[in-house]
């Protein structure tokens, strides 16, 4: 009897872990086409919630019957916090009831905005449950760059479609749209198994990059093959110039830049140490490391020239605008401006506990900046009467000021730095291991405090994943460290 519960338990463990891995390999598709109960206009649909969505009452069902232990995290307690007072907040939000906008009621808005919450936060909660250790990690990790090698893959025969011609567009469109909301992008961007190329930079450089990046900076290696992070990283980073989208670009590069100077000290001492002492060697050596500059200034000459063949891109530097708005509009960013200065017009209306989450689209239209009513197309298009469309902030940190206040927003801080400090406090462990997951930590995080900028949606695993992978590390970390403290104390009385 005793043998076959030992079996049962062992089955559930291999069972969640199958999920475990489904929802990490499913993860770069964003938007799959085969999804019930939400209208057309919902473009965010994960398709790693339908393992996840078997995964957690599995979880549940063992822990009620006290088969297995969840692990607890406290980054759990500012999360719940949070959670509360966003409930408390759109209560109150009821009060105020804003008119309907265009068949939207602020009953439905808020129903539907508290859903995609939960939805992030299982994500959450999951990756904290199922990293316990090191090796819950490397499975962890493998399966994300198992991911990641479907996502590279699908975004190699995009490449092969717009760029070579073997491959007829319009077939390849019709593949993609059997999974997809959207078809291949017709200005030729990279999207990936994402909805759009913006997505796809932001998921590279939020959930793949940050990994592969630590991998390359600490020399760590999840799996034998010494050569399969760094060539996964070029390879990723060539996708992310394909793409063409700034704020992926310049995420990817401002997160690089940062963990690099935190963490690469010691590299950077020695490489300069490395690089002059060649020139007091034979000419071969200074030969090498001058061809190493020309290289490497090579690459961004490369990369800058393969980017200015867009012309969204050249406005960047290329424009006459002689103000803030002017400039914006210029680079095709008058419309974010405009919805997040719409939307920033609730919070200073509600400052202290906002407008109740989902709401802040009733506010934006009446409130927005007048050159973007007779400069921006895209806001021309929203404003006529037939549109259906339900306007956003763009923009995670507005948003949250909009629609929880000051109180929600600080609670939301609050959450992140308890996560950076997780993920700091991995470093105490002073294994290898440990090193590399507290690295892409915090590449991640940094990645993920500049993506939001660009984007509103509390559903999108991005910003959940990596966070939860390495809250749970810490966790047992910590129980583990104290544990052993505790054992210590003892022995010494």
């Amino acid at each position: 009897m005793k043998n076959s519960a030992l079996f049962l338990v062992k089955d559930f463990q291999r069972l969640s872990r199958i999920l475990w891995g489904a929802t990490l390999l499913a993860l770069p598709v964003t938007s799959f086409r085969w999804f019930p109960f939400v209208g057309e206009g919902t473009f965010v649909r994960p398709l790693a919630l339908y393992p996840l969505a078997l995964l957690i009452p599995l979880l549940l069902i063992q822990w009620l019957r006290g088969k297995t232990k969840l692990n607890w995290a406290g980054a759990l307690i500012p999360l719940g916090a949070l959670v509360l007072f966003i409930f408390a907040v759109t209560s109150f939000g009821t009060l105020i009831d804003p008119i309907p906008l265009r068949g939207q009621t602020y009953s439905g808005r808020s129903i539907r905005a508290l859903v995609t919450l939960f939805i992030g936060i299982a994500f959450f909660v999951s990756a904290v449950w199922m990293n316990k250790d090191e090796d819950d990690f490397r499975f962890t990790v493998r399966w994300l760059l198992a991911g990641l090698c479907l996502d590279l893959a699908w975004s190699g025969l995009q490449a092969v479609t717009f760029y070579t011609g073997l491959l007829n567009k319009a077939m390849v469109t019709h593949w993609q749209l059997a999974f997809s909301m959207r078809e291949l992008v017709r200005t030729n961007r990279i999207s990936g198994l994402a909805y759009e190329p913006a997505w796809l930079a932001g998921q590279l450089a939020t959930t793949f990059i940050p990994f592969l990046f630590a991998a390359v900076l600490t020399n760590f290696r999840i799996s034998r093959f010494k050569w399969l992070e760094p060539v996964l990283l070029a390879l990723s980073l060539l996708v992310v110039l394909a793409t063409y989208s700034r704020g992926g670009l310049l995420t990817v590069v401002a997160a690089a830049g940062l963990t690099f100077l935190f963490f690469g000290r010691d590299l950077i001492r020695s490489t300069w140490t490395w690089f002059f002492s060649g020139f007091r060697g034979r000419i071969f050596d200074v030969l090498f490391r001058v061809g190493m500059v020309v290289a490497v200034l090579g690459v961004f000459a490369g990369a800058f020239f393969f980017l200015s063949q867009k012309n969204f891109f050249r406005r960047l530097w290329e424009t006459d605008a002689q103000t803030l708005s002017e400039y914006m509009v210029d680079i095709n960013a008058g419309a974010r401006g405009a919805y997040s200065a719409g939307a920033l017009a609730a919070f200073e209306e509600y400052p202290l506990t906002g407008v109740g989450l989902g709401a802040s689209g009733f506010y934006i239209y009446q409130n927005l900046p007048d050159w973007a009513l007779t400069t921006v197309p895209e806001i021309a298009k929203q404003m006529n009467p037939e549109n259906r469309l339900y306007p956003n902030p763009k923009n995670l940190y507005v948003r949250l000021l909009a629609e929880t206040g000051l109180f929600g927003f600080f609670l939301f801080l609050a959450f992140q730095f308890h996560i950076l400090g997780d993920m700091l406090n991995l470093l105490r462990r002073e294994e290898p291991w440990a090193r590399f997951a507290a690295v892409a930590g915090v590449f991640a995080w940094l990645a993920i405090a500049f993506y939001n900028f660009t984007q509103d949606s509390l559903t999108t695993p991005n910003i959940w994943l990596v966070s939860g992978i390495l809250v749970g590390l810490a966790a047992k970390s910590f129980t583990t460290s104290s544990a052993t403290s505790g054992d210590v104390a003892l022995q010494n009385k």
